[in-house]
């Protein structure tokens, strides 16, 4: 089968593309065919070996995918032939990559999608939904009528957090650069949007939260405490999910004097448990049109590597992308 590898961690020039031999499944293993994947920074961060985890070479890239079962497993009782289904959990902890033709999966970690949904449309979405989910359900534990202030709320996790905090009732405003943006997080459930190059930011939120802010998520690498711990109200909660090399200043005193708190995770250390809770959350609201995504680049998987340096390109602020990198096969 043709497949996106590494045979050492390193740059994306790493990435190889051709044949490797298709898996071979277990009694618990669902074999699919592969149909689309999806580029995440955290896939960048495993192949360069900036997030440690355990890898076996040659390594297969890539957590996400959608695609349909070609065969199952003996034990396997959830799926059959023909299902279309979808994961966001491979590529880490031994476990081979989606970067391929085919995907041999333990039926815990692989869940049906939904009839009506289009396949490039979810697998972008799947990696920022469920770091939403996580972070507003298992973390924030956010409440309907709570304030939520979400700092990029155009981007991939942003958005996927302003969809799903606006299901759970909450009042929202986010920051956003560009007028299209701002109008795209208005469509989304976003009550203001606050254009940060042009307006006081912490001004906007105080007239909007006179109280303060209940949960202050800031989905840019460089989080900035001395402006959030001031506005955040007692017991406000602060996640932290992005970030991977930042060292801001920290304002103990506001912070403990208002019995606030700090949450920070990393889906790679979810359960499985935790991530089949997620996809029920987000098998609902891909099912009833309130999850949508943002398509960047759809590119062929034999060009993985120069998508993964895309990516990187516009983490550094040299490319702008609007959205997710699909790789179609």
């Amino acid at each position: 089968m043709k497949a996106a590898y590494v045979e050492k961690l390193g740059p994306p020039e790493n990435i190889q593309f051709g044949e490797l031999s298709e898996p071979v499944i277990r009694s618990s293993h669902v074999l699919v065919k592969v149909a689309a994947v999806v580029v995440n920074p955290i896939d960048t961060y495993i192949r360069r070996g900036a997030y440690p985890s355990r890898i076996e070479f040659p390594f297969i890239i890539g957590r996400d995918m959608v695609g349909t079962v070609e065969s199952v497993g003996s034990s396997v009782q959830r799926f059959r032939p023909g299902d279309r289904v979808w994961c966001n959990n491979q590529g880490y902890h031994g476990r081979q990559g989606t970067f391929a033709e085919y995907l041999a999966i333990d039926e815990e970690f692989l869940y049906p999608l939904p009839r009506a949904v289009e396949e490039k449309e979810a697998v972008a979405v799947l990696h920022s939904a469920t770091t939403a989910s996580i972070g507003l359900l298992r973390e924030a534990r956010l409440r309907s009528g709570e304030t939520i202030f979400i700092n990029g709320g155009a981007g991939n996790v942003g958005s996927a957090v302003l969809q799903i905090a606006a299901s759970l009732g909450a009042r929202i405003i986010v920051t956003a650069g560009s007028e299209d943006d701002l109008a795209y997080c208005r469509s989304l459930g976003a009550i203001r949007a606050v254009n940060y190059k042009i307006e006081d930011v912490a001004k906007a939120i105080s007239e909007f939260a006179g109280d303060g802010i209940d949960v202050y998520w800031d989905t840019t690498s460089k989080p900035d405490f001395e402006r959030a711990v001031p506005l955040l109200a007692h017991r406000g909660r602060i996640i932290l999910m992005a970030g991977l090399d930042a060292l801001p200043v920290f304002p103990v005193g506001a912070f403990y004097t208002k019995d606030c708190s700090m949450h920070g995770f990393a889906i790679t250390n979810a359960t499985s448990q935790e991530l089949k809770d997620c996809a029920k959350t987000i098998n609902d609201a891909l099912a009833n049109g309130k999850l949508k995504s943002r398509i960047s680049r759809i590119m062929p998987l034999a060009e993985a590597a120069a998508a993964h340096r895309l990516l990187e390109d516009s983490q550094r602020g040299l490319v702008k992308l609007s959205g997710k990198i699909i790789l179609a096969l």
